[in-house]
């Protein structure tokens, strides 16, 4: 990467897809599609313009998208059209499917001898990484989600954190907390889970639960340990009403709702993004880890967003992109994100980083990521190619809004899942 240097610019030609400037190349573009809450972009944005600015060959355009999701419907267009950008910001899932279909580049032959993967945290390099050794993206920040919620509030009700180690003492202090009007309607919850699926999952693989069986042949989301955690989620919002959550919506407009509701006093808490951090105020709120099951110690899942680089993109392109990402996890910027966001830092040698050290010491609540990950469960890698995690997907949009019980929504996306699995396991 060459240092930038100042130069006097002369009129300007264009040969192909390079512009010249008097007799200088002008800087390659590289185009980046990213998504993330209002911290994470200011971050990213500036990312970018450090890393434009302390270099000469290349110009990072980076591309706001409304959400994980759509990233990737749009993605997929792109990947059709011959028009996908040179990197791109994926979720663990979406990542794994890209890299299962062939779809990604092998990160190995960008590598020098000066480039430290070794570096990355165990569990996030893990997840890049086939037995085969081919690395198909690079960890960009780690993220699992945790509890917040109103410490003054939780006190004045007589409880403690202690009172949130299980679901079940989730569920008592909610029902205690709670305020209804004269009509019955819930006016204060207790506790609003995110929505989507993977609230419900998290909870399900803190009561022993398993997507899939050990020989990889049979599919368990319909088992017990499942349909006991999902129906009770179920039974909490729809019947005793003492939690709730907020679905549909623009990009992130749910999960701004969520965290309103408790910011705002309307519930003692949420389940939410270690990235959240950087829009609280924990003058008001604590964080702590998520809860176990009963007598099943918490598990829940903690993973990486990932950095990955599309097949069939222009080869000047994609050495720049690699160039951002090397500049973007450095152990420096990987704690300048986690300070700033919340989400956990990627690279070992964060320890080493002053800054971060003092930040942490000043501010516990950037530690609870870090130990909840450090017992976590590995996200799971859907050898569907995504087909498992739609039907979970569905069901839980039955069970958290449709009201629909647990164990009939479980098992029709078994039996989705199942026909998904028995033609990858044919393939």
């Amino acid at each position: 990467m060459k240092l930038k240097t100042l130069a006097i610019l002369c009129s300007t030609t264009v040969l192909g897809n390079m512009a010249f400037v008097g007799s200088s190349m002008a800087a390659t573009e590289v185009n980046f599609w990213y998504s993330g809450g209002t911290k994470p972009q200011q971050m990213m944005i500036k990312m970018m313009d450090e890393f434009n600015n302390s270099q000469d060959e290349y110009v990072i355009k980076g591309a706001l998208q409304g959400n994980y999701q759509e990233t990737f419907q749009k993605l997929q267009a792109g990947m059709a059209s011959r028009t996908a950008p040179e990197v791109v910001l994926l979720d663990s899932t979406q990542a794994e499917s890209m890299a299962g279909r062939k779809l990604v580049r092998d990160l190995r032959t960008f590598m020098d001898d000066d480039f430290n993967f070794n570096d990355f945290l165990s569990a996030f390099r893990q997840q890049v990484t086939y037995p085969n050794g081919t690395v198909y993206g690079l960890p960009a920040y780690g993220t699992t989600q945790i509890f917040y919620y109103n410490k003054q509030v939780l006190a004045d009700n007589g409880f403690t954190e202690n009172d949130l180690k299980t679901w079940q003492g989730v569920a008592k202090v909610s029902q205690a907390v709670t305020q209804k009007d004269a009509k019955g309607n819930t006016t204060y919850y207790g506790w609003e889970p995110m929505w989507g699926r993977h609230n419900l999952m998290d909870a399900a693989l803190s009561n022993g639960a398993k997507f899939i069986s050990y020989d990889g042949k049979t599919v368990l989301i319909d088992s017990p340990e499942w349909v006991e955690v999902w129906d009770s989620f179920r039974q909490w919002i729809h019947e005793d009403k003492i939690m709730r959550i907020h679905h549909g919506g623009q990009g992130w407009e749910y999960w701004y709702k969520t965290i309103d509701d408790v910011v705002k006093n309307r519930a003692l808490g949420y389940t939410g993004s270690s990235g959240d951090q950087g829009d609280l105020d924990f003058t008001q709120l604590a964080a702590t880890t998520q809860p176990g099951w009963g007598d099943h110690a918490a598990a829940p899942q903690a993973g990486a967003q990932i950095f990955v680089m599309p097949t069939g993109t222009d080869e000047a392109a994609a050495k720049g992109a690699f160039e951002f990402m090397e500049f973007y996890t450095s152990a420096e910027n990987t704690a300048r994100w986690s300070m700033f966001t919340g989400y956990i830092p990627v690279r070992e040698s964060v320890k080493n980083v002053a800054d971060y050290q003092s930040y942490t010491k000043a501010n516990p609540q950037a530690l609870i990521p870090l130990l909840q990950a450090a017992t976590a469960s590995k996200d799971f890698l859907d050898p569907t190619n995504g087909k498992i995690s739609d039907a979970l997907a569905i069901a839980a949009d039955q069970v958290q809004i449709e009201n629909i019980p647990a164990e009939k929504a479980l098992k029709q996306a078994a039996k989705k899942a199942q026909r998904a699995l028995d033609r990858a396991n044919r393939s």
